[in-house]
């Protein structure tokens, strides 16, 4: 009996720029029909008109919305399964850093806010948790699903750049997961976190960004990380080959940090 083919269906957090981007290509490589939202409606819309140029066929809706909302997720889950189909996958690749002045250096333990720590907690974490409210029950109905959470190398060692704010959220990432992994026990469902290290991207200045030549010195590969990179990974979690990947922290840094 030939085994039925489903549509892959992923949503993807913070997928208009940088690594959230990389990731709906990878995805929509694969096959994948793909929903991806953001705050910002200008980098979602820049994000389209990249898709259409390079892509051929590919089936995608970009979105934006608020992660931490509830209303607005819900709305974006709506929209996505209304076009595609029941959702199998999430991507939470949402994230911010509060910088001071030189748009580059975190701000200071001791200068940080509350409101700007609310404001990170708000959109690293509890936007995970919202999207997995709105997601994981219905994954889970259905037997199958994929939940990957992109966090950081700093929350794996001693941050040298991200902010206190941006380092605990991303920790509190692998907690969730590891939660959520005994929720959705003997369900198909598995849930993993990839700890990018130094990428380019616009939040670490980019090619020329003046922590590079540190970094670089740091990094066993020698180069810096692209979001291709992290995107790769992505792709084989969300794989149907990867069902016995589960509650994984799998380090994507070039071997700049490696565990016991």
């Amino acid at each position: 009996m030939t085994k039925e083919i489903r549509q892959r269906v992923a949503l993807v957090s913070g997928g208009g720029s940088g690594i959230g981007l990389a990731i709906v290509k990878q995805l929509l490589a694969a096959g994948f029909h793909v929903g991806f939202f953001g705050r910002s409606r200008e980098k979602i819309r820049t994000a389209e008109a990249e898709l259409r140029t390079h892509t051929t066929g590919a089936k995608f809706l970009g979105l934006t919305g608020d992660v931490s909302s509830k209303a607005e997720i819900a709305e974006i889950v709506g929209e996505t399964t209304e076009r595609f189909g029941p959702i199998d996958t999430l991507v939470y690749s949402a994230g911010i850093s509060p910088k001071i002045a030189d748009g580059m250096t975190a701000v200071p333990f001791n200068a940080l806010s509350v409101e700007e720590w609310n404001a990170v907690l708000a959109t690293n974490l509890t936007g995970a948790m919202v999207c997995c409210q709105a997601l994981l029950p219905q994954m889970m109905e259905r037997r199958f699903g994929r939940v990957v959470f992109v966090g950081s190398i700093a929350a794996r060692t001693v941050p040298r750049l991200a902010g206190t704010a941006y380092a605990a959220s991303k920790a509190g990432l692998s907690g969730l997961a590891r939660s959520l992994i005994a929720t959705a026990s003997g369900t198909g469902v598995t849930i993993n976190t990839i700890a990018p290290g130094h990428i380019v991207t616009e939040m670490t200045g980019g090619q020329a960004g003046q922590h590079n030549p540190d970094a670089i010195s740091r990094i066993p590969v020698g180069r810096l990380g692209l979001p291709e990179d992290v995107a790769s990974m992505v792709r084989y979690l969300v794989s149907e080959n990867a069902g016995f990947v589960n509650g994984a922290v799998i380090d994507v840094n070039g071997g700049e940090f490696t565990p016991l």
